[in-house]
């Protein structure tokens, strides 16, 4: 056997790779305008050479000819001087850009920012389930030791109310006998939300039950011993095990269905997600104008005190390397914001030409369209109309539609015409909303019934986006009477 020795080699080969002014640009692309707002305004805290203008300011021109006094400079800096001259003309372009008309309907003042962030401010944090529990156990006036043993079992219960660990586990935690911790237990399950502190959904149902003094009831016991066949809707096999009508079963189903199976979620402690839309779709004169938000992205240029001082030719040449450092990182930011509005801009319009039905009309005329198809005609890559759209949202007159919903493939009709399969989805809600509750649609007549329409797809097509609706199979949508 050779002897396994370790070495270095050395090797060359060609590899592309990012560069950070491009990473930065591309996660420009996919932030949402939130985030987008966040990651400018850290550039601004670390680059001193760019400046914030308040809405409706004017920005300061470059005097003319200032270019021309700096005859003496060396070759980098008349290169930097042309791209300087490039940056007063883009400066200008952003601020015309910033403002035109059709990006905006109603003046942003100042005044409008200061009431969006003093609504924001004026938000309550919601009062967490573990902070209810605690409050409660404070005002029941248990002895001391009880409360610790209280605050130990509140701490192990979960966001939807039920008890995460074994009562050999709490009664090893609190090192008390098994008896008091259940006597504690027990007065927390009093506690609101009823049928907190419950180990499981069987035990979190019998007690809130029993608070309504159901506990000695046909439904206490179908819960007891039967809650899986009641989940499948078994009420026939329910009702002969118990030797009970199936009315008597379906009326006890009836009071379970009532009840809460996550106490707990009342008091969630879960941030509510706020969205903001990218773009805005409004009819103007018959025809749908795509307009960018832009009212949540600083107006952002180049110092004019940078500028001049690059230009002092008492500067020291350090300092005047590092302004012209950052004067480059803020023109490539600046480019980066244009860019992204523009190729956002064009993805947005281009999904309002095609989709004008379906923004008449509603769902049943959502038109089939990939990404592929928009970047062809926009004249991008894919990935980056993928990038463009991901986590951003267009508030339109139907309601406000992730931009990704009106990305969907198509499903060919017997006349040749494709629809999407979004449209296909809402037909089949549609008709199971309208079915016979006795007699539910099974997967082999909805396929039939679309085959009627001159839609044609499998059963187990049918099957997919009935799970996909959460739409349960037909035998367990079935109402016994």
């Amino acid at each position: 056997m050779p002897n396994q020795t370790l070495s270095l080699l050395q090797s060359q080969r060609l590899q592309m790779i990012l560069s950070p002014q491009l990473r930065q640009s591309l996660e420009m692309l996919q932030v949402p305008i939130m985030e987008l707002r966040s990651m400018i305004q850290q550039e601004i805290e670390q680059n001193p050479t760019i400046e914030e203008l308040p809405l409706k300011q004017e920005t300061v021109e470059i005097e003319p000819g200032a270019e021309k006094n700096e005859s003496q400079e060396n070759d980098a800096d008349l290169k930097f001087d042309k791209e300087f001259e490039a940056l007063a003309k883009l400066d200008d372009e952003w601020r015309d850009y910033f403002f035109q008309d059709y990006h905006q309907t109603m003046p942003y003042t100042i005044e409008d920012a200061e009431k969006r962030q003093f609504l924001l401010d004026s938000v309550q944090q919601k009062e967490s389930l573990q902070e209810h529990l605690m409050n409660q156990l404070n005002l029941a006036g248990m002895p001391e030791n009880d409360v610790k043993i209280g605050e130990l079992i509140i701490g192990n219960i979960n966001n939807d109310g039920y008890l995460t660990v074994s009562i050999e586990e709490l009664v090893a935690s609190s090192d008390c006998d098994i008896a008091q911790v259940e006597i504690v237990m027990n007065i927390i399950r009093d506690f609101h939300p009823v049928g907190v502190a419950a180990r499981d959904l069987r035990e979190c149902l019998l007690i809130q039950l029993e608070h309504l003094g159901e506990d000695d009831t046909l439904a206490a016991d179908i819960v007891r011993d039967h809650l899986d066949k009641l989940g499948a809707k078994k009420y026939h096999d329910i009702a002969r095990i118990l030797k009970v009508t199936t009315d008597e079963v379906l009326f006890a189903a009836d009071l379970i269905s009532a009840l809460n199976p996550k106490p707990g979620s009342i008091y969630s402690s879960e941030v509510a997600t706020y969205i903001m839309s990218e773009v805005v779709v409004q009819k103007v004169e018959g025809q749908y104008v795509v307009i960018l938000n832009d009212d949540q992205l600083p107006h952002i240029r180049i110092s004019n005190h940078y500028r001049a001082l690059l230009k002092d030719k008492n500067a020291k040449p350090e300092v005047k390397a590092y302004i012209r450092e950052k004067i480059k990182s803020g023109i490539f930011l600046i480019k980066g914001i244009e860019q992204r509005q523009r190729t956002i801009y064009r993805i947005a319009s281009e999904i309002v030409k095609v989709q004008t039905e379906f923004l008449d009309h509603g769902i049943s005329n959502l038109k089939p369209m990939t990404m592929a198809e928009v970047a062809k005609t926009v004249g991008v890559h894919e990935t980056t109309v993928s990038r463009a759209v991901s986590g951003k949202y267009m508030k339109t007159p139907s309601g406000i539609f992730e931009i990704k919903y009106f990305f969907t493939p198509g499903i060919k009709t017997a006349n040749g015409q494709e629809i999407s399969n979004k449209t296909v989805k809402d037909i089949i809600a549609n008709m199971v909303a309208k079915e016979d509750p006795s007699s539910p649609l099974s997967d082999q007549q909805i396929v039939e019934y679309l085959k009627k329409e001159g839609i044609t797809i499998a059963r187990r097509t049918v099957a997919k986006y009935r799970t996909i609706l959460h739409i349960p199979p037909s035998h367990m949508r079935k109402l016994y009477t």
